[in-house]
């Protein structure tokens, strides 16, 4: 199949933020670096919410203490009472010279920033500047009232939080082809979260420095790496849960019921499909579990399916077998939402939930696929195009087909997998 031409997003995101980094850095070393050490504390705030940066590829903001102390850099408009001399070009310059000062460590381990979180970073702390700093120098702000004041960096902050949001959506949507509507609501869905902590953080910072000076910095630092500390055990245990679900799913590998890797394989291309078709966040997550456990239900079995392959057996065996995975499920602990799907594998697919419908053509495709050769892909879609009379969601069909031909790294060849 013929991969999807991506649009050209990314390269655009890039240069964009390239180009404002170069004109930046050109106008500081032009004009000379203002208020030395308010450029020196805010650098080394950011500097340090970097060597604080959490390594989780999902991570929505891995480096929270950095984005504040950016953000509030961008929207400072006085040091102790006196006027703030730093404009839009050395904000951006210093907190770029930071974030990649405070990257070199993770750079050394092999961890360090993608490109794109760099150019959101620029871009996000830029916009912010352009929308406070050249009207706080004129004087606009100076006789705003301190709830005024603070409700005019949050509605900002907001404003800066909406444009990072479309900033992470685009480059995944250019990457990935999955529909940029779901990735968006997403990523806002997000801001409840650790992105609200840090507009507030940034908010109250700028505030914070205009009054008490950089002393301020320090204090209300801390809450903000408490904050990501606890957000880190946090991960831990989802990670550690996850582990676990996966642990039960290869029980029916161990025991020799399915293919090792199977459910893995069916986990992979599901949340793929479920995020072509819109899917995103506790939908997602449900999926995902429900894929990996949807053939526990074999082990109840005294005589094993030949190679585990549940897709050709009668309808009414195929909901036998769904129907006591689903209650294997529902006794180990794990969300309600996943046994539903589990069970309902092996129902009509109109009478299906989308991530039933979703599990039932990928489970068929990969167990289809997996054993027919170099061609097996081609013959298990067109098979399973065949069966949505009346077994297999169309659209679910379409969605992995689309899925499939982008060739996206990561998703196992079930042709060659054993």
């Amino acid at each position: 199949m013929r991969p999807v031409r991506l649009p050209p997003v990314l390269p655009a995101i890039h240069v964009c933020a390239g180009l404002v980094a170069l004109s930046c850095l050109a106008s500081v070393l032009w004009t000379g670096l203002e208020d030395r050490p308010v450029a020196l504390a805010f650098g080394a705030l950011v500097t340090l919410g970097e060597l604080t940066r959490r390594t989780a590829t999902e991570a929505r903001e891995a480096a929270p203490l950095g984005a504040a102390g950016a953000l509030a850099y961008a929207l400072l408009g006085e040091d102790a009472g006196r006027p703030a001399q730093h404009g839009v070009a050395q904000t951006v310059t210093v907190v770029l010279a930071a974030s990649l000062l405070g990257s070199v460590p993770h750079i050394a381990r092999g961890g360090g920033p993608v490109l794109d979180q760099v150019a959101r970073r620029v871009l996000t702390v830029a916009f912010a500047a352009v929308c406070f700093q050249p009207l706080s120098s004129q004087g606009v702000f100076r006789d705003w009232g301190g709830p005024a004041h603070a409700l005019l960096l949050l509605a900002l902050l907001a404003v800066t939080a909406l444009c990072d949001a479309v900033l992470a959506a685009a480059p995944a949507h250019a990457r990935t082809g999955w529909p940029f509507g779901p990735l968006l609501r997403e990523e806002l869905r997000g801001m409840v979260g650790i992105t609200s902590a840090v507009c507030a953080t940034g908010a109250v910072m700028a505030l914070a420095v205009a009054v008490a000076g950089l002393w301020a910095l320090p204090v209300f630092s801390v809450p903000l790496l408490l904050t990501q500390l606890s957000y880190r055990r946090y991960a831990a245990v989802r990670a550690t849960y996850r582990q676990t679900i996966a642990s039960l799913a290869r029980a029916t590998e161990i025991a020799g019921y399915t293919p090792a890797g199977h459910a893995r394989r069916v986990a992979e291309l599901g949340v793929a499909v479920g995020r072509d078709l819109g899917l995103s966040g506790p939908d997602l997550t449900v999926l995902e579990y429900a894929a990996l456990m949807h053939d526990i239900g074999q082990l109840s079995l005294v005589d094993p399916v030949p190679a585990g392959a549940t897709a050709g057996l009668p309808a009414a065996q195929q909901r036998r077998i769904a129907l006591l995975g689903g209650a294997v499920v529902r006794q180990t602990g794990v969300d309600a939402a996943v046994a539903v799907v589990v069970e309902r594998q092996a129902d009509p697919c109109r009478e299906q939930p989308v991530a039933a419908r979703i599990v039932r053509a990928v489970n068929a495709y990969e167990e289809k696929a997996r054993d027919a050769g170099p061609q097996g892909a081609l013959t298990a879609l067109e098979e399973l195009r065949l069966a949505t009379a009346g077994d297999y969601a169309p659209e679910v069909v379409e969605s992995l087909a689309r899925v499939l031909s982008r060739g996206r790294p990561g998703l196992s060849d079930p042709a060659r997998a054993g």
